[in-house]
């Protein structure tokens, strides 16, 4: 790695917790000593175990920045927005970005690595899967996903303020305060081998011929009453004997093969050429959630499905 930059956000409610690590007077406010609530530039240009305990460290980062001049800590003159000209003077200078989004920006956050032409490995919520702004870079093979999602992400530390809850939740043997979540994953255009390893498919016996219907499991596979595609509620589920359009769990995506299938669209997409039907309130009361995934027929009554990607296995 030839450098390392990084910045914080001014408004960020933990910004300069840490600072006095560093003993450099240039955030500290002259009349009470405390930090000053600033954006921070980091700038690490060669790193080593400085205070010679045989590793290397925060603390040898702290001596660095206060002692040698190859490296940089200034403050921002703004306040670290992503979107600031500072930030993507920053973002331009980089190869590569690893970082945690702002979730309700994410949209444009992620615009903003493809239009710099960037390389990125960024956390994200596994609905962003679905955004209409996200999942067309992932059909076109421009971003995928990386490595671990869910609870093998490995976890956030978090300050002391913030409450450890969940089953996840621990202390490290550094004293690191850690959560862990379930909801999160890595986003990345950089190639990795797990995403060219063929996923395993059920095989199913020759006496069982699918028509409309096929059971697995002791349960069939459905076709879906507004789509012209099969229900496929688990990714180990999926046949290697159909050849039509399935419907299968977003977290698919994780095991996701380029080779092996191609992606055709999401259950949410009203524009989606694979939709056959669209309810109304005159025959169901929530036709718009009805409309607005994938539905089955249950018992008569139409059920709508969690968000389900739309994919076809890709022919030898």
């Amino acid at each position: 790695m030839k450098q390392f930059i990084t910045t914080s956000y001014k408004p960020s409610p933990v910004a300069n917790t840490q600072l006095q690590l560093f003993g450099n007077d240039k955030t500290l406010s002259e009349s009470k000593g405390r930090p000053k609530i600033t954006a921070n530039k980091f700038i690490i240009n060669e790193v080593g175990d400085i205070d010679g305990d045989g590793e290397f460290s925060l603390n040898d980062v702290a001596l660095q920045l206060k002692e040698n001049k190859q490296n940089e800590w200034t403050p921002l003159d703004g306040d670290g927005d992503f979107r600031s000209d500072e930030s993507i003077s920053l973002l331009k200078q980089s190869d590569i970005v690893v970082t945690n989004p702002p979730f309700s920006l994410f949209r444009e956050y992620i615009k903003q690595f493809v239009d710099h032409d960037k390389k990125f490995l960024i956390i994200a919520n596994i609905n962003a899967i679905t955004y209409k702004e996200v999942f067309p870079l992932i059909k076109e093979n421009k971003i995928w996903l990386g490595t671990g999602m869910g609870r093998w992400i490995s976890g956030f530390i978090v300050p002391e303020s913030y409450e450890l809850y969940g089953t996840e939740a621990r202390i490290d043997e550094e004293g690191n305060r850690i959560i862990a979540t379930n909801n999160c994953l890595w986003f990345t255009n950089m190639d990795h081998g797990k995403r060219h390893q063929p996923l395993p498919l059920m095989t199913m016996s020759d006496n069982i011929k699918f028509s409309s219907h096929k059971k697995v499991k002791g349960k069939e596979y459905l076709k879906y009453d507004n789509y012209d595609a099969i229900e496929v509620p688990f990714t180990d589920a999926i046949p290697s004997d159909y050849d039509g359009v399935m419907g299968v769990p977003i977290t698919f995506l994780d095991k996701y093969n380029p080779g092996q299938f191609e992606l055709l669209g999401v259950t949410q997409r009203n524009d989606d050429p694979y939709k056959t039907k669209q309810y109304t309130k005159a025959d169901y009361p929530n036709a718009n959630d009805l409309n607005a995934r994938g539905v089955i027929i249950i018992d008569g009554k139409p059920k709508a499905m969690y968000a389900r990607v739309l994919i076809k296995k890709k022919l030898a």
